[in-house]
């Protein structure tokens, strides 16, 4: 394929070709289905603000440039768009991974997956979204729009719409919010710092952690509940170390307060929540029609069908937490609930359908009813949810945040370009665990990871239970201050990140930028940009980050864009920068946004363009309430001009109905390397201020980078430790284990990863054979120990037997053994021990499915198959043409199958246990068993 191709493999009847001009505020919208009948037959959207405007058409002489092409192979349709060489792929949503998607396979399903890795495919949100931007700095976007799973390999035919291409990336993103609706308004509370954790057991802890924050004088604004406050684990109620009066008290102490909300139901009569859904008849369907039960926290649960317009409101509380949404459901291989479960939707979203249409937007329907809950509770406040699973569109009814991270650098340096790309699809309001959810941090990284987050749209700390405290304090002295600082510093950027979100409402601008999207289109050329991670735009203001642990933030080499960039604030902390021609609105620090007072003084930092020039905006209200539809509000445009030798400061233009307060306005004007001149004047007035010489300014610049050289000769890293303190296992032994016996030569050699694998190389006539089990829990990357090892256990020549901890209670063992009887073969047993009880059923939560794969270096890929006999006693065979094929119920193996050189005539036998499904496949001459 020339050039750079977008590769969407989807499973549909049809090759003709047929495409729609879509209803669009912006022409050069398109829709693309594979045959009229399957326009016809296509489902209602529900990423669209109105479904209808994808489906309507305009008149337009407009074509578009890039149409798909298709073509069939083994059943499978795939659809290709190709690119000019040189176009760069970005988007898909909530994804690991580098910046730049080239080349990367995306699979758009919701899943429950803790501690993953930069290869995980698949997170809590699905975003089949795809921007292109080609290589003069024009940008396209392509939404692979399908509600059920898809990996770009779909069951059924549906649309494929493209956006543009347009002058800019910009354009582009503009155009989608036309479509999927822009976030919704936050309380400004909600853009202060979150403090949470999964172990605050009871009000005494919460109360402990809210009156330290006020002791050490670090900014805080919201204290959050996970599971541990419900009775029980069930949904609306409280444990009794949690009395009804922790709100209130937590209100009076400048402390909102928001707390868990999870789908799972427990099914138990008496239990007013299931009592009354029962009533209604609120639940999820098995296909038999009887309501679907599975387990999560509270053991047996019923689920809230939200794809019916029933109204759940909940009153008291600040904000919601909605978790555990993919749905995730616990002992189920899947992770979620049966494909075959029946949901009853309202017609307007697709009617009644099985599960797998509307898996992908069940967290974002239980976003939509939590949102929609909250209104009806007070209309009068603004309400604040926040989802782990969503789709397209989820961000008009929650924030979101990137899921279950590990505390490790490259989470840290990941968390940047995932919350980029959560903004590619919409999703403004986002951001990563501070210090990362499972493990331990270190000082080193909390720090640092502070630093970057507290310039993140949505800021907060957590982490899991079992591990070292992750508060700002629990680091020692010099990593609090760190903390302190930036926090600070986020405080005083509140006017301005207000201020962003309010433009991105009225005028649908971007809020924080991907660094090429918003400057590579002035300077199309400079493609040096596009792959940088490390870097992102708060608005006008550039942040520059070091994701490296013995890097600090005056080390990074940074790449500025072409024009003029202003240095800002120099604290080992990010490195700021301000773009020429624009103003930056700050206000005072505060303990909580609760203190701020319209007449705290305002700084204005200036930075003026080449012609002398700057303008900047403020936006001000209540914070907390929709006065502002009405005109309640205050919208301020500053200008500055340098004339002759003088910068004279102005209020340009003012509107909203609120009158300006008497306050003061410090006036800073950067000059380079973070020399300033400053004056100060009332809000409103002209102010003036003469500009030095060139020769002034230079010895200011030189003397300021001279204070900030001493400063930082002085300074020092955070202390940390000798070795970065990780979740459990990740410091192993790379050493070997061996057994030996006859022809065999076997090694076990742990793998470290967010997925845990044991991995085994076997020896065998020169042929290399891997053998590793995987098993999936909370962000677990696991320790094994050597718990026994025997040259003559048991009649066995030799054996080893492994143990690794993987969490909620449970231990991962495995036994491998060379029998005495029958020393040409061996034997790997892996098996899955409850030692202790979890919390609830989370014992068992924490570890999903145990999957062996077999990997083998094939001597004759073409002429090598699987062949095994079901259950039924029919013979099945697998080639490597066959592709990924699922085995169920009576097609299962009947306890083995074989890999068979069919050239040879030779044949390796597997024999197991199997319970649920069995998936097999042969790909780059090599095979693997799913089981």
């Amino acid at each position: 394929m020339a050039g750079v191709g977008l590769l969407v493999l989807m499973r549909l009847a049809k090759m003709a070709l047929a495409w729609l001009n879509c209803k669009s505020e912006i022409w050069g919208v398109f829709r693309f289905d594979c045959s009229a009948s399957d326009r016809q037959a296509a489902y209602p959207s529900l990423w669209f603000v109105n479904g209808n405007d994808r489906d309507t058409p305009i008149s337009t002489r407009t074509r578009p440039l890039y149409t798909p092409t298709y073509q069939c192979v083994h059943g499978q349709q795939i659809v290709k768009l190709e690119f000019p060489a040189g176009t760069s792929l970005y988007g898909t949503g909530e994804v690991s991974g580098q910046l730049e998607r080239t080349g990367k396979r995306i699979f758009t399903r919701n899943m429950d997956l803790s501690g993953y890795g930069t290869g995980t495919t698949s997170l809590c949100q699905s975003h089949p979204w795809v921007l292109a931007v080609l290589p003069n700095g024009e940008a396209l976007g392509i939404d692979l729009r399908k509600e059920s799973t898809i990996q770009f390999i779909a069951s059924s035919s549906y649309p494929v719409i493209t956006f543009g291409p347009f002058t800019s990336p910009t354009a582009v993103l503009v155009s989608l919010s036309h479509a999927v609706g822009t976030v919704f308004v936050p309380p400004k509370w909600s853009l202060g710092y979150h403090q949470c954790r999964w172990s605050y057991y009871s009000d005494k802890r919460v109360r402990e952690i809210c009156g330290t924050f006020r002791e050490n004088g670090i900014p805080r604004d919201v204290i959050w509940m996970d599971i541990d406050y419900m009775d029980g684990f069930r949904c609306f109620t409280f444990d009794k170390a949690y009395p009804k009066s922790l709100a209130t008290d937590l209100h009076l102490n400048g402390f909102k307060a928001i707390w868990m909300l999870d789908p799972g139901i427990k099914h138990e009569d008496g239990y007013f929540v299931y009592d009354s859904g029962s009533k209604i008849d609120v639940w999820i369907q098995k296909a038999d029609g009887t309501p679907f039960i599975g387990e999560v926290w509270p053991g047996p649960c019923v689920f809230p069908d939200y794809t019916q317009s029933k109204d759940f409101i909940y009153n008291g509380v600040d904000g919601i937490w909605n978790d555990m949404n993919e749905p995730a459901v616990f002992k189920s291989v899947t992770k979620t609930m049966p494909e075959s479960n029946i949901h009853r939707g309202d017609d307007e979203i697709g009617g009644c359908q099985n599960h797998s249409y509307y898996h992908n937007v069940y967290g974002m329907l239980m976003a939509r009813s939590t949102y929609e809950g909250m209104k009806l509770a007070d209309k009068d406040k603004r309400t604040f949810v926040l989802t782990r699973a969503g789709f397209i569109g989820s961000q008009r009814y929650a924030a979101t945040w990137t899921g279950d991270n590990v505390s490790n650098w490259e989470h840290l340096h990941m968390s940047i370009s995932m919350v980029l790309q959560l903004g590619l699809s919409g999703q403004l309001l986002s951001g990563p665990d501070i210090g990362g959810f499972a493990g331990n941090a270190t000082p080193r990284l909390f720090g640092r990871w502070m630093g970057i987050r507290a310039m993140f749209p949505f800021c907060r700390g957590h982490s899991e239970t079992d591990t070292i405290d992750h508060a700002p304090w629990s680091f020692g002295e010099e990593c609090e201050e760190v903390c302190r600082l930036a926090l600070k510093r986020r405080d005083c950027l509140l006017p301005h990140i207000d201020t962003l979100y309010f433009i991105q409402l009225i005028q649908l601008a971007l809020l924080w930028q991907v660094l090429p999207f918003s400057l590579v289109c002035p300077y199309p050329e400079d493609v040096t940009l596009r792959k940088l991670e490390n870097s992102f735009l708060l608005g006008p203001v550039l942040v520059c980050a070091s994701t490296l642990p013995d890097q600090r933030s005056d080390k990074l080499q940074h790449a500025l864009p072409k024009g003029i960039w202003q240095s800002f604030d120099f604290e080992d902390l990010p490195s700021l920068y301000l773009r020429g021609g624009s103003i930056l609105l700050l206000g005072p620090p505060h303990q909580n946004i609760g203190e701020s007072k319209p007449s705290d003084d305002l700084t204005l930092l200036v930075a003026l363009d080449e012609n002398g020039k700057a303008k900047g905006v403020l936006f001000e209200d209540d914070g907390d309430g929709y006065g502002f539809t009405e005109g309640q509000y205050l919208l301020t445009h500053n200008e500055a001009e340098l004339q002759m030798s003088d910068v004279t400061i102005r209020v340009s233009k003012s509107e909203g109905l609120w009158k300006r307060p008497k306050r003061r306005l410090i006036v800073k004007i950067l000059l380079g390397g973070g020399a300033v001149i400053d004056t100060w004047g009332m809000d409103g007035e002209d102010l003036q201020i003469a500009m030095p010489s060139e020769a002034e300014v230079s010895n200011l610049v030189s003397a300021s980078k001279e204070k900030y050289k001493i400063r930082m000769e002085s300074a020092k890293l955070i202390s940390d430790a000798e070795k970065a303190s990780e979740h459990k296992g990740v410091e192993l032994s790379q050493t070997p284990i061996e057994l030996k016996s006859g022809d065999w030569a076997l090694k076990v050699v742990p793998w470290i990863g967010g997925t845990q694998w044991l991995h085994s190389r076997v020896d065998v006539n020169g042929y290399e054979e891997y053998c590793g089990t995987e098993y999936r829990s909370a962000g677990c990357t696991e320790e094994y120990s050597v718990i026994e090892r025997s040259l003559q256990h048991g009649g066995e020549e030799e054996s080893l037997m492994l143990e690794g901890d993987i969490d909620g209670g449970l231990i991962l063992q495995r036994k491998l053994t060379i029998p005495k009887d029958n020393p040409k073969i061996f034997k790997i047993d892996s098996k899955i021990l409850a030692c202790k009880v979890g919390a609830g059923s989370g014992g068992f939560s924490r570890q999903v499915c145990l999957r062996v794969h077999p990997m083998f270096t094939l001597l004759h890929p073409t002429e090598s198959f699987i062949s095994f006999t079901s259950i039924d006693g029919s013979k099945q065979e697998i080639w490597p043409e066959s592709g990924e094929l699922f085995y169920e119920g009576n097609l299962l193996p009947n306890g083995e199958w074989m890999l068979v050189d069919k050239c040879q005539g030779l044949a390796l036998v597997n024999r197991f246990n199997v319970e649920e499904v069995f998936k097999c496949f042969i790909r780059n001459s090599q095979f693997g068993a799913l089981v």
